[in-house]
């Protein structure tokens, strides 16, 4: 007997982008039916274990951040590197080791546990979210796949879904959340490129008893990166005993090979001494497993009843960690679209399109920002040509010298609206990577000036969607150009500021009142960081002019090549 079903929501997929969707759909429209289909049954293995800070405020917001603490995997502060000309490894921090102090586990989400991050054993950490949807009021099927995918004739619109259990299923709205797999991105014909000329093969294993490269306070560590002459390492500890190492080359280089998957692996890890060193007393499981590890963007990510989100709408290379926090920050922003069209609450084109455009666009940047990381690591012959052509493909026509110059003064870090910052790195310690792999200095365009004056002429007005508390509010932007300037965050503060005075004495002291009554001395001192970040790329994009005034001192700002954050590991 077919039965025939009908949701508000029908989520196809049940990983991190499923449940992160279903769990905000239900915390903040509780009425909405929604249902998550998963082939697999849980608890199942997956790859992609390390995170970014921010995924632990979508964490929190779903009210599931205190489980995967009490799973207790180990705390991401940063990453060690050997990458670039640089022969030593050196490391990328969230906070200073120093600043990480001593805490009981479990913890609670406070304090220096916002700035950090997990490495999750994904078999654990997906189950747990899974459940968590579960106990939010989600209808879930496990070990039900989609075999078919009704398409309404003529039109842009999903009719129905045909299961493995012989049900059929219709929905209000439908979400692909499987994956690079796209069921729903193919069954509709939706096209994807490859901007990129990376194409890589990962394989990997997982290993019992490794040591921990470091340890800092309590179950605190860093993932390892380390660079070879045809791919490089990862080394993330999942928990005290288990620990995912895998290895990334290009496509052409394992095909030229002509040796098994098995065998190119155990070399690559024999050939690199740090990492032989960690697994001297451990033993491998014994199961390597490959996957194509190709990026790729979704030419769209909506349509009339459908989304795409999570891995389905797009991959960017792994070398920066980037894929959970790509997922889970595009599933909040999905639920909260879908919520708003449910209660039409704004326009539902302008709630589509701004949906669409935050994936396509924060998925490029992340494919731009790996490729120029390879550029420097020498997979590319000329880093500022290459450069040039991340450019390009940002649209703008600029000579190898400019390119470079645009991306160290902040030329694709927008990852958060009002802040100038992608992939955990603010423009301070972006520009220190950069320092590290050119092997120059790179000026702070503000330095030898204390005259800044807003200049918004011939600039155009947008929206913006913002997602806070269950609601998207729309906020004005300035549009000139390719460049935007949202009127939030760091740039909505200096954008007010600058209204007041342009001297840079007054602008340094307007900053230093607001942050001192919002954020702890620690957390002021980087919130100034990141907006002088801000006025950095204020100036670049031409939306502050600056002069000097040879009677008053001048605003003066260096990037040593090590520093607060990024640092030698011999520091």
């Amino acid at each position: 007997m077919v039965m025939n079903q009908h949701y508000d929501v029908v989520i196809i997929g049940g990983g991190p982008a499923g449940s992160t969707t279903a769990t905000l759909l239900k915390k903040y429209s509780p009425q909405l039916r929604v249902l998550i289909l998963e082939k697999e049954k849980f608890p199942r293995p997956h790859v992609g274990e390390s995170q970014l800070p921010q995924v632990s405020e979508v964490l929190a917001e779903m009210g599931c951040w205190d489980k995967v603490e009490a799973a207790n995997f180990p705390i991401k502060v940063g990453s060690t590197y050997r990458w670039g000309q640089d022969s030593q490894p050196w490391d990328f921090n969230f906070l200073k080791d120093e600043e990480f102090r001593e805490e009981a586990r479990p913890a609670r989400y406070e304090g220096q546990r916002k700035q950090t991050a997990f490495q999750v054993d994904r078999e654990i950490y997906d189950e747990i979210l899974l459940r968590h949807a579960e106990e939010m009021g989600c209808e879930v099927r496990e070990q039900t796949a989609v075999t078919k995918v009704d398409l309404e004739p003529v039109s842009d619109r999903i009719s129905g879904l045909h299961l493995s259990s012989g049900e059929t299923i219709t929905a209000r709205y439908y979400v692909d959340a499987s994956g690079h797999v796209g069921i729903l991105r193919k069954a509709l014909g939706v096209e994807t490129n490859c901007p990129t000329q990376l194409q890589n093969i990962a394989i990997w294993d997982y290993w019992t008893n490794a040591e921990w490269a470091v340890e800092i306070g309590v179950g605190g560590t860093r993932v390892q990166v380390m660079s070879l002459p045809h791919g490089w390492i990862w080394f993330i500890p999942l928990g005290p005993e288990r620990t995912s190492i895998g290895f990334i080359c290009p496509a052409e280089h394992y095909k030229n090979l002509k040796k098994s998957a098995t065998e190119i692996y155990h070399e690559a890890i024999a050939s690199e001494p740090r990492i032989s060193k960690l697994i001297t007393n451990a033993s491998c499981r014994g199961e390597i497993e490959t996957t194509k590890d190709w990026s790729f963007i979704s030419e769209r990510t909506v349509g009339d009843n459908w989304f795409l989100v999570g891995e389905a709408a797009g991959f960017a290379d792994p070398i920066l960690a980037a894929g959970m926090t790509l997922t889970h920050v595009g599933a909040r922003e999905l639920a909260y679209t879908i919520v708003a069209l449910d209660q039409n609450r704004h326009e539902s084109n302008w709630l589509k399109n701004q949906y669409d455009q935050n994936q396509r666009r924060r998925i490029q940047q992340h494919i731009r920002f790996a490729d120029y990381w390879y550029a420097a690591n020498g997979q590319f012959t000329d880093l500022k040509e290459h450069s040039r052509t991340i450019a390009q493909d940002a649209g703008l026509e600029l000579n190898p010298d400019e390119a470079f110059r645009w991306l160290a003064q902040g030329g694709f870090t927008n990852d958060i609206v009002g802040q100038a910052v992608i992939a955990g790195f603010d423009l301070g310690s972006m520009k220190q990577v950069m320092q590290r792999f050119s092997q120059q200095q790179i000026p702070w365009e503000v330095s030898g000036f204390n005259i800044f004056e807003l200049n918004l002429a011939t600039a155009t007005k947008e929206y913006l969607a913002t997602y806070a508390n269950g609601e998207i509010n729309k906020i004005e932007s300035y549009l000139r150009d390719k460049y935007r300037l949202p009127v939030t965050g760091f740039y909505g503060l200096l954008i007010e500021i600058l209204g007041r005075t342009s001297d840079i004495q007054q602008i340094y002291q307007h900053l230093i009142a607001v942050f001192k009554t919002r954020f702890s001395p620690q957390h002021a001192q980087v919130a100034l960081n990141q907006a002088l970040g801000c006025l950095e790329v204020m100036v670049t994009e031409g939306w502050v002019n600056a002069t000097l005034n040879p009677d008053k001192p001048a605003l003066n700002i260096s990037i040593p090549m090590e520093g607060q954050l990024v640092h030698t590991s011999r520091d």
